[in-house]
């Protein structure tokens, strides 16, 4: 994998700076770093806390980065799709997917809502799970609701 050339990677910091600056007025900033191929996206709070919130992957265009979500409870990214349903997009569009993902309760709703149904059913509520399975098994007492994979319950 080739390593992200100096003139994209400045550009990609001073272009997601601006959008956050803009967008997303929980930040206090954003810090970029690069290691290979890779661009690593934190986000710094008012309080100096610091999240990780995305790594973008080069494909040879500044306009154009591989999308990776940072898993907290797996503390790792992992490949995922932005909110436009690509895996591919601009570095403000893997910006606004991870702030909507990591920021939700800190002064800031989802652009749409994005569930389907209600989370209780029958007067009692329930506990559910995207995937069903976790290591060593399915969960055990957890039911999957149908639609529930289309995104985040806001």
């Amino acid at each position: 994998m080739a390593a992200i050339p100096e003139s994209t990677r400045s550009s990609v910091a001073l272009r997601l700076l601006d959008h956050a600056g803009q967008h997303w007025p929980q930040l206090h900033r954003v810090q970029v770093t690069s290691r290979a191929g890779f661009a690593y996206v934190t986000g710094i709070l008012p309080d100096g806390e610091q999240i990780p919130l995305c790594r973008l992957r080069y494909g040879g265009s500044a306009h154009s980065f591989g999308f990776a979500i940072y898993s907290a409870a797996r503390a790792r990214y992992e490949d995922a799709v932005l909110l436009t349903g690509s895996p591919v997009g601009t570095p403000q569009e893997a910006l606004d997917t991870a702030c909507t993902v990591h920021l939700a309760g800190l002064g800031h709703e989802p652009p749409t809502n994005l569930r389907a149904h209600p989370l209780k059913s029958g007067g009692r509520h329930m506990r559910f799970c995207i995937s069903g399975r976790r290591q060593g098994g399915p969960y055990r007492g957890t039911r999957i609701m149908p639609g529930l994979a289309a995104g985040p319950a806001v």
